[in-house]
């Protein structure tokens, strides 16, 4: 009989103090508390961490050798489990070959999609690719220069694994003596390939060599006919030595396999030899161009197959950038181009010949010449140069063209062995959009590939003028999910009786996965954004949206804060993608501060009384209506209405602006954007609208650039105005701290500095020797070097990410035994690392210096988090409020400007009210502050507000309200304002959730 409720028995991992918890099966329970109050060691480091470790112990031994052993949690029992799925807010996917459409699967059956029923045609006319007899392949060969010699030969495997010993024995048998394997020519009388089984190979059989004229005609058929059956409608010509200019139409096939392109001569002789694949099926008999066989491989930008040849998938191109070769066109000739110096001997040789064949000084500034003339400084001569120079042997002297200033540093950045010239080079090169596939990945053959439908055919290039009614992949991966969704909505309508029937199945899943990401609020990401840009909530919704569509029944799912990154609107959505992967029999367990998630819970365990060591206990355990009822729980103090954030009285006023003008990078449609001067500012709106856009890209490069002078590239915009008004910008985001766990709070902060100072000053200090370098972790002395200061050691686990593990020498401790010894007020180093802020603030109560720096990060609401943390261990958000605690601590002249981006994740309401205090004390000292965030209780604290949509993607980018909290709730075009409806008294309008049964929100009574 299946257990009601998994049972959690004397929980003591972290900060836990040996607590028993029942949480509902089948049902959705949040977790909540302050932050460090022990949500996430009782969700993640104890249910989840048990459910992965019981799922590995099942598996058998030879895998778990692979797995590693996974400690066991400190807890007694864990019963009624189930297994344990984690959707955490990590994005995993740092390749740039991954996106939106692979991680969800949905490139997979789009390929599926286009090999199954996609119409190839003509890349260069546009025309639709039909059948080619054999007839047709002969007249193209004997159309070659009379004696040309040539292989014909049938591709019997292609991209395979194994040996093929039985298919070798089988092809002698069959009386043919020669194939080529991964290129490689064998004769199989006197050869034996020994092939590794474990790679793919590819296997052509040679059925005839021939030589080239009218008399061969007979025999050309025949082998052509031959091959055509043997290698299953394909045939492949291989001309060894083939004529200059000479082409024969087809799709040139590339050498592929394990053995493909090993060793010098083999580059060599393949670079020379023509190898030109036919296909029974598909050629343009208009141009004379044959197409590859159409397979799903064909639509991978991740392989050989499909991949543009040019950018090999990436979509994107390293090339020299004639912006940062000549950075000061005011410059004089001699010195204008940064890669060259004219002091070196070389280059000073190449510009004195070629101005002397343009008659210009070399004093001459470059922009004064003429346009022709700067052009062949930059790219190549159009005539030949005389070159004349001294060396100690007399005057030497060639004719020859100047190659040009770019093009001899993209030849240089190719052929060099030096990796010095190669990263001096990659200096002056940009990032582009490859212009062989216009950053679609895809070869031309793939783009050309149509589905039916109400769209016209991939206009690039030539095949724009053939009409053709169809979609390519292209145009289908540049859509976003929404778009998509609705024209796959009605695809069918366009498809003919058989079509329709092979598509069937494969466009239910592209709906149901396409709708699924609708239903989390995704609509707006299109299919081929790059899965590396995408925020931690975002990569979390993907896989959440990636779950549903799995159908799962009787799983356990543990989510991570869900709702960050969301609008209320997107929210709201969310919430009920939550409820459907309930209803289906799975139990959900998050750990969540969002106040509706809470509302929306069947179960919450609201987890304290306070943070850190003053927490780990389960404070209530029950639906709304008990957490609101117990008087202990801040949290249900917050739910019921009686403690809320309070509403300024007023807002302040400001005298001036920073200004951008013309911001219309990505999404953006060409906004002129105020943020007020000496204010509070928030950017608000739904998911996908160019907040961060507007924010990252734009506002902070744009000022980065212009005030710091760096090689930044902003976002695409006019200009900003008003900078004279600002002294420094800084951006406080969510990225880490410090990449090692070297890196911790203390520091970072530099309170460790004056932690060791005052060990280096006790007695026995003094009486040793020691100076506040034995104190530090970081440097040889009085480290524990077995784990080098770590505290922990790592273990590789080869394809699984590395685990750390305490350091069996020093026991965590970071610190050798004599290091230990010295004691300040009976507490070690070591024992300094392991206490709270709030433990430590108190601990030196008679240290200024210390107590100053723990004091701000205290009113960031981190008095719970350990000195030592590693910065490894951090979340976005906490990493985020310690560099806003080292902001605060900065003596400042109140002309800076912040900007943060959602300062609020993993804040409970009563941690959120200090922050917004903080941001109100930076805000008085004069400074700016411009906050993106999703968060109403902090957005109606802002004095202004910048409301972006009204959708997300290219629906969005416009500005839909601005002005005050009540301006902007006063404007129905506004979703942020119709949410702020209910928390402003001065508005006197209903939003969507007017029907709550709580207090009603006061102003500000200080």
């Amino acid at each position: 009989m299946t257990r009601e409720y998994i049972e959690v028995r004397g929980a003591e991992e972290h900060n836990l103090k040996d607590i028993d918890v029942e949480i509902p099966r089948e049902e959705l329970t949040v977790v909540t508390g302050l932050s460090g109050s022990g949500k996430s060691s009782l969700a993640f480091e104890t249910v989840y961490a048990e459910g992965q470790r019981r799922y590995i112990e099942s598996l058998s031994a030879y895998a778990r050798n692979f797995l590693g052993q996974m400690d066991k949690p400190q807890v007694e029992t864990v019963e009624g489990l189930s297994p344990a799925i984690s959707i955490d807010q990590k994005n995993a996917a740092n390749n740039p070959r991954s996106t939106v459409g692979t991680v969800t699967e949905l490139h997979d059956y789009l390929r599926l999609l286009y090999a199954r029923i996609g119409t190839p045609h003509c890349p260069e006319c546009g025309r639709e690719v039909g059948e080619q007899s054999a007839q047709n392949m002969v007249r193209r060969m004997l159309a070659l220069p009379e004696g040309t010699r040539a292989k014909i030969a049938a591709p019997v495997v292609r991209d395979q694994k194994g040996a093929f010993e039985e298919l070798f024995e089988e092809l002698v048998s069959e009386g043919y003596a020669r194939v080529e394997v991964d290129g490689e020519p064998y004769d199989l009388t006197i050869d034996d390939p020994e092939l590794d089984e474990n790679y793919d190979h590819t296997i052509d059989v040679i059925v005839d060599r021939v030589s080239v004229s009218a008399d061969a005609r007979s025999r050309i058929t025949d082998s052509v006919e031959t091959a055509l059956e043997e290698g299953a409608g394909i045939t492949k010509v291989i001309l060894p030595d083939p004529p200059e200019g000479v082409s024969l139409g087809g799709a040139t096939a590339r050498s592929t396999g394990d053995l493909a392109g090993t060793g010098d001569s083999d580059d060599h002789s393949d670079r020379e030899r023509l190898v030109v694949e036919f296909s029974e099926d598909l050629a343009c008999t208009h141009c004379g161009i044959d197409i590859s066989e159409i397979e799903t491989r064909s639509f991978s930008f991740n392989s050989p197959h499909g991949a543009c040849p040019e950018c090999e998938g990436l979509g994107e191109t390293k090339e020299v950038s004639e912006e940062l070769v000549i950075q000061d066109r005011s410059k004089p000739l001699k010195h204008v181009f940064e890669p060259w110096s004219y002091d070196r001997t070389y280059y000073s040789r190449q510009l004195d010949n070629v101005a002397d064949h343009f008659g210009v000084s070399l004093e001459t500034p470059f922009e004064e010449l003429d346009e022709s003339i700067q052009r062949q400084f930059l790219y190549g001569t159009d005539d030949l140069v005389h070159f004349e120079w001294q060396t100690k042997n007399g005057t030497r002297e060639k004719t020859e063209r100047f190659e040009g200033v770019v093009p001899n540093l993209e030849r240089r950045h190719v052929e060099t062995d030096s990796d010095r010239a190669r990263e001096h080079i990659e200096e002056f090169m940009a990032v582009t959009t490859c212009p062989e596939c216009e950053g679609t990945r895809l070869k031309a053959e793939s783009r050309h590939v149509l589905v039916d439908g109400s769209s016209a055919s991939d206009a690039s290039g030539p095949s724009s003028e053939v009409s053709s009614d169809g979609t390519s992949i292209t145009e289908v991966n540049r859509m976003s999910i929404g778009d998509a969704l609705e024209h796959f909505e009605g695809l069918e309508a366009s498809l003919d009786e058989r079509d329709t029937k092979i598509a069937e199945e494969i466009l239910k899943e592209i709906r149901a996965r396409l709708g699924f990401m609708e239903e989390v609020g995704l609509e707006y990401l299109t299919l081929d954004r790059e899965a590396s840009t995408l925020s931690g909530g975002e990569s979390q919704r993907i896989r959440l949206a990636t779950q549903i569509g799995s159908g799962l029944v009787g799983v356990l799912y543990v989510l991570d804060e869900p709702s960050i990154g969301l609008h209320q609107r997107d929210n709201d959505r969310l919430l009920n993608t939550l409820a459907e992967l309930r209803d289906l029999g799975n139990t959900l367990l998050v750990v969540e501060h969002d106040e509706e998630t809470m509302r929306r819970a069947d179960t919450i365990i609201d987890m304290g009384p306070g943070p850190g060591k003053r927490g780990g206990e389960v404070v209530v355990n029950g639906d709304q209506e008990d957490v609101i009822a117990c008087e202990d729980s801040v949290t249900g103090e917050y739910l019921s209405g009686e403690r809320q954030i309070p509403v300024p009285d007023s807002r302040r006023d400001s005298d001036g602006a920073l200004t951008v003008e013309g911001a219309r990078q990505h999404n953006l449609a060409d906004l002129d954007v105020d943020l007020p001067i000496g204010n509070f500012t928030a950017i608000t709106g739904v998911s996908g609208s160019g907040k961060s856009t507007l924010m990252h890209d734009v506002l902070y490069k744009g000022l980065v650039r212009r005030m710091n002078d760096t090689d930044v590239n902003p976002g695409e915009h006019d200009g900003i105005e008003g900078i004279d008004e600002i002294e420094t910008v800084r951006l406080i985001d969510q990225s880490p701290i410090g990449r090692t766990p070297r890196s911790n709070p203390a520091t970072y902060t530099n309170v460790f500095d004056h932690i060791r100072e005052l060990f280096a000053e006790t007695n026995l200090s003094k009486q040793r020797g020691y100076e506040k370098g034995r104190f530090s972790f970081n440097v040889k002395g009085g480290r524990c070097e077995a784990c080098g200061g770590q505290g922990n050691v790592k273990i590789e686990m080869n394809f699984l990410s590395d685990v750390y593990v305490p350091c069996e020498e020093c026991d965590g401790a970071r610190y050798n035994d004599e290091t230990l010894d010295v004691t300040y007020k009976d507490a070690t180093i070591s024992d300094v690392l392991d206490m709270s802020v709030a433990e430590a603030y108190d601990f030196f109560e008679g240290h200024t210096g210390i107590r100053r720096r723990l004091k701000l990060l205290k009113d960031v609401g981190l008095d719970y988090m350990r000195l030592g943390q590693p910065s490894t261990t951090l979340s976005g958000g906490e990493a985020q409020r310690i560099k806003l605690a080292e902001e605060l601590g900065k003596k400042d002249s109140g002309e800076t400007l912040y900007l943060l981006d959602e300062p609020t994740t993993g804040l409970h309401p009563e941690d959120e009210r200090k922050l917004i205090d903080v941001l109100h004390r930076l805000t008085d000292e004069g400074n700016t502050v411009v906050v993106i965030e999703h968060e109403l209780d902090l957005v109606k604290n802002a004095d202004h507000i910048v409301d972006l949509g009204p959708e997300g993607g290219e629906h969005g980018g416009r500005i839909v309200a601005e002005g005050t909290p009540e301006d902007v709730a006063r404007n129905d075009d506004s979703y942020t304002g119709q949410y702020l409806r209910d928390l402003l008294p001065k508005v006197d309008l209903e939003g969507p959730r007017a029907d709550r049964d709580v207090a009603q929100p006061a102003a500000d009574d200080d």
